[in-house]
C-alpha cells in the first residue's frame, strides 16, 4: 500500500498536466469539432512528457537536488534566468486559469456567480499549501481526480461506434469545414499542454520533497510511467465522450458545462456529481501545482531555502512568491477575463516556451558528475532529440498558426 501510495506523486502531475481546467475544456472541444482525428496529439505528448519527466526524476534521485537548481549551476545564471523567465510566465498564466477553473467548480456545484468564489478559491489553495504536508496534499488531491475515470464509463455507457472512433484516431486530418490551419492550431495546443514547462519543475520538486535517493528509482519511473499515461487517457475519453454525442449535432464546446454534460445524459444524477467532485479535485490539484512551482522556480533560482519539508517560517520567501501570485491570480479575474480563455492561450505560449525548458533538462541529464551511471543513453537521447525538433517547430508555429486562424475560431 505504500508503494501504491507513493505513485500519487505522478498521477497528481499527470492530472494538474492532462487534465486542468483549460485541458477539461479544450479536449472537449477538440471531440466536438473534430472527433478523434486529433488523438493522435495526445499519444506523442504523453510519450514526450514521459521521456522528460523521467529524466527530471532521474536527476533528483542521482543528485537529491531538483532540476531548475542544477540548471542554473550547470549552465549558468544567464541562461537559467532564460528557463525561468520563460516557464514562470506561463505557470503564472495556468495558476490564473486554475483559481478561475476552481471557481467554476464551486459555481457549477452551487450556482452562485464564479467571481464571487474567486478569493475563497485562492485562500482555500494558500491555506493547503501552508497547512498540509506534501504527502497528504499529494495522495488526496492525486487519488480525488482519478474520480475523473468517470468519463471512461461514460464513454462505454453510451455505446460509441467502436470501429469508427479508432477509424477516427488513425486518420490525422480536419473534418468538415475545419482548414489546415486550425487542425494545426489545436494540434500544437494540445501538444503544449501536454508538455506544460512547470510540470517537469513540480515533479522534480516533489521528489526532493518526498526525499527520493538512488534507492527510489523504481519509484520515480512508476510515477512516470502509470501517472503520465493515466492523464492521456482521461484527456481521450473526454474527446472520446464529445465526439460521440456532440459532433454529430453540430455542438460546440466552451464552458465547463458543458463538458461535464456528457456525463449527465450517460449516468444521470450520480455521473453528474460524480464528475464535479472529480473537477473539482482536478482544478485544485492543479491549483495547488502550478503556485507551488511558481514558488519553487524562483526560489531555487535564488538560492533560497524552499519546500513544505522545511517550517514556512524558514521558507519566508518561497511562500511569499506563492502569495504574490495568487493575489495576481485573484485580481486578474476580477477584471472578469474568462479563465478558460486564459488557459488555452496560455498553452499556445507554453508551445513557444517548450525547448527553453526541456534542453537545460536534457544537458543535466547527460551530466555524469550529476548522473553518474544513471545518465541518459544513446536510445534515450536520440528519442529526446527527435522531442526536441518537434518542440522547436511548434514554439516556431504557434503565435502564426494563433493570429492566422484567430485562436481557433
Amino acid at each position: 500500500m505504500k508503494k501504491l501510495l507513493a505513485v500519487t506523486l505522478g498521477i497528481l502531475t499527470a492530472i494538474g498536466g492532462f487534465v486542468d481546467i483549460g485541458d477539461l475544456v479544450t479536449n472537449a472541444l477538440v471531440g466536438a469539432r473534430f472527433g478523434m482525428h486529433l488523438a493522435w496529439v495526445v499519444v506523442v505528448g504523453v510519450i514526450g512528457i514521459c521521456l522528460y519527466a523521467d529524466m527530471a526524476g532521474r536527476v533528483v534521485a542521482m543528485s537529491g537536488r531538483p532540476v531548475f537548481d542544477l540548471i542554473r549551476e550547470r549552465l549558468g545564471r544567464r541562461t537559467g534566468l532564460v528557463t525561468l523567465v520563460s516557464s514562470f510566465l506561463v505557470t503564472v498564466l495556468t495558476l490564473i486559469a486554475e483559481i478561475g477553473g476552481v471557481a467554476l467548480a464551486f459555481e457549477l456545484a452551487s450556482g452562485v456567480n464564479y467571481l464571487l468564489w474567486m478569493p475563497l478559491a485562492a485562500f482555500a489553495v494558500w491555506m493547503v499549501i501552508w497547512r498540509v504536508k506534501f504527502s497528504k496534499l499529494e495522495t488526496t488531491f492525486g487519488l480525488l481526480g482519478l474520480l475523473l475515470i468517470v468519463f471512461a464509463v461514460a464513454l462505454w455507457k453510451v455505446g460509441p461506434d467502436w470501429g469508427q472512433l479508432l477509424h477516427q484516431a488513425t486518420s490525422p486530418r480536419p473534418i468538415g469545414h475545419e482548414s489546415w490551419a486550425t487542425y494545426a492550431y489545436y494540434a500544437i495546443a494540445l501538444f503544449g499542454a501536454a508538455m506544460t514547462p512547470y510540470e517537469v519543475f513540480f515533479f522534480s520538486s516533489g521528489g526532493v520533497e518526498e526525499k527520493w535517493t538512488r534507492r527510489d528509482l523504481a519509484t520515480e519511473r512508476a510515477n512516470v510511467f502509470i501517472g503520465f499515461p493515466l492523464g492521456g487517457l482521461l484527456s481521450l475519453a473526454i474527446a472520446g465522450c464529445t465526439a460521440v454525442l456532440f459532433l454529430p449535432a453540430g455542438i460546440q464546446v466552451s464552458t465547463l458545462g458543458q463538458v461535464a454534460l456528457p456525463t449527465a445524459v450517460a449516468l444521470g444524477k450520480v455521473g453528474l456529481a460524480v464528475v464535479l467532485i472529480g473537477i473539482f479535485a482536478a482544478t485544485f490539484g492543479a491549483a495547488l501545482e502550478t503556485a507551488l512551482s511558481c514558488g519553487y522556480t524562483i526560489a531555487q533560482y535564488r538560492g533560497w531555502q524552499w519546500g513544505k519539508f522545511v517550517r514556512p517560517r524558514q521558507a519566508s520567501r518561497f511562500h511569499l512568491v506563492i502569495v504574490i501570485c495568487l493575489l495576481l491570480s485573484v485580481l486578474t479575474l476580477l477584471t472578469a477575463v474568462d479563465p478558460v480563455k486564459v488557459t488555452e492561450y496560455s498553452v499556445v505560449f507554453a508551445a513557444m516556451a517548450l525547448p527553453l525548458t526541456y534542453l537545460p533538462i536534457l544537458i543535466v541529464a547527460n551530466d555524469p558528475d550529476y548522473m553518474g551511471t544513471a545518465k541518459n543513453g544513446a536510445v534515450r537521447n536520440f528519442l529526446a532529440l527527435v522531442y526536441l525538433g518537434l518542440l522547436l517547430v511548434a514554439s516556431i508555429a504557434a503565435i502564426p498558426l494563433m493570429i492566422v486562424t484567430k485562436a481557433g475560431q
